[in-house]
């Protein structure tokens, strides 16, 4: 197995991916062939495979193993079916997310994908584009990934034929394109075989793109934190009251997006109070500036009244507060969403009462056509809803920012999540639905 120095690690970029795709497609045997021709993969682990290969009765190592054990673990005590791995190669570190592909779990592409910069779909070349192939375009769509990776798989079973190739990829980009994603890779693959994993193909001398890896080593990875609009939901407030720190009030939590800098006028919401920024503390340690993903502790020159749950912003770039909320969602919930369902609603560190108003409509994913008023979502739907909460809240355009312009429903009864919420306009936008009469009794 190769080694990477620190060096070469410190100076590559992080990519952020989740895989997709139907069962039988050969997903697992896709990110074991990754793992193993990028040297990604211990000895020990490798020698685990290829014995447990050889006790069912197989002559070549299953690769699919390398992933199938690892998600049958989290099974055990994690809920959420995603299984996460970490390799890296001298080009670039990733983190991979590799979802189940059964239609019953779907809603945890949104859990794996949310995340995401990049989402890799993977295609039957036999079968081509199916129902579950447009629902994880559009859950890409929904989340706003911004580079989407169409892997025609099993190219072998079709004796590799330019053609199958050339129908799949053309139908694929026709609907994401419709669904408004931004960039489709169609890259054909064998993940049994090897063929354009990481070594390109001797049996597609006709395709001339990158291979699945060299792809991912080099489609762009953009952290621009310039033009991104500055959040720190506060998770915290601390309070020593030692005789070292007698009088220090720090508001901690993780940077949502942006930057802050010391001295920076800020706006605490929803309550709208102002000061200004006298100290950031990050590990221990004063700092002039913190930025996105960093967990930070803010002073402020005021003493004001500040919870877990309240939102910092610059004042200049401060989010309108609404209780009325209009958002795309994907249901992941075995039980419905209806009209009339009081939920809470879970949006960054703040969680407050809601009410279900309207479900104007629920996407119909063989065509993109809305179906007005369903009256409900099941599980799996991908729909809009309105929603309103018994406080103000800040929110985004999920357009705009995908960590504060996206929440979760949960039911109040047993605090199972309902629906995964963005805010505002998608590709799932209706017409403008008058409101219902008020429903008696959660009237905000």
């Amino acid at each position: 197995m190769s080694t990477i120095t620190t060096e070469e690690l410190s100076a590559t970029t992080l990519l952020r991916f989740a895989t997709a795709g139907s069962v039988d497609d050969g997903k697992s045997t896709l990110v074991g062939r990754l793992l193993h021709d990028s040297k990604s993969v211990l000895a020990d682990q490798l020698e685990a495979v290829e014995h447990a290969s050889r006790n069912r009765g197989q002559e070549a190592p299953d690769l699919a193993l390398l992933t199938d054990g690892l998600r049958a673990e989290r099974e055990q005590g994690i809920t959420i079916d995603v299984a996460y791995r970490y390799f890296a190669t001298p080009r670039r570190r990733f983190i991979l997310a590799d979802t189940p592909g059964h239609v019953q779990y779907t809603r945890n592409m949104v859990t794996g994908a949310s995340t995401a910069e990049l989402t890799v779909i993977l295609v039957d070349a036999r079968n081509g584009v199916v129902e579950q192939t447009r629902r994880h375009a559009a859950i890409a769509a929904l989340l706003r990934v911004p580079h989407v990776v169409l892997a025609v798989n099993k190219m072998d079973l079709v004796d590799y034929q330019e053609s199958v190739f050339a129908a799949i990829a053309e139908e694929f980009t026709a609907y994401a394109l419709e669904l408004g994603v931004p960039e489709i890779t169609a890259i054909p693959i064998s993940a049994l075989a090897g063929d354009n994993v990481v070594d390109p193909s001797a049996n597609m001398d006709w395709y001339g793109g990158p291979t699945f890896l060299e792809h991912l080593e080099t489609v762009p990875v953009t952290h621009d934190l310039s033009h991104c609009h500055a959040r720190l939901p506060v998770q915290v407030v601390i309070r020593p009251q030692t005789a070292e720190h007698p009088d220090y009030r720090g508001y901690a939590g993780q940077i949502a997006a942006g930057s802050f800098r010391v001295g920076e006028s800020v706006t605490v919401l929803p309550s709208g109070r102002t000061s200004k920024i006298s100290g950031i503390d990050l590990l221990g340690e004063p700092v002039d500036i913190a930025w996105t993903t960093q967990s930070v502790t803010l002073l402020l020159e005021d003493d004001i009244d500040i919870s877990r749950g309240d939102l910092i912003v610059p004042t200049k770039d401060a989010p309108p507060t609404t209780q009325d909320i209009e958002a795309t969602v994907c249901h992941v919930a075995d039980a419905p969403l209806t009209v009339g369902h009081r939920v809470l609603l879970k949006h960054g560190t703040r969680t407050v009462k809601a009410i279900v108003k309207d479900i104007p409509s629920r996407l119909t994913l063989d065509d993109l056509s809305l179906h007005p008023h369903p009256g409900q979502l099941v599980a799996n739907d991908i729909g809009r809803v309105k929603v309103r909460t018994a406080e103000p809240l800040p929110v985004d355009s999920y357009a705009d920012s995908r960590r504060t312009g996206s929440f979760i429903l949960i039911d109040p009864n047993d605090g199972t999540t309902l629906t995964a919420g963005m805010v505002g306009e998608s590709f799932a936008s209706p017409e403008p639905v008058k409101d219902e009469a008020e429903d008696d009794g959660w009237d905000f």
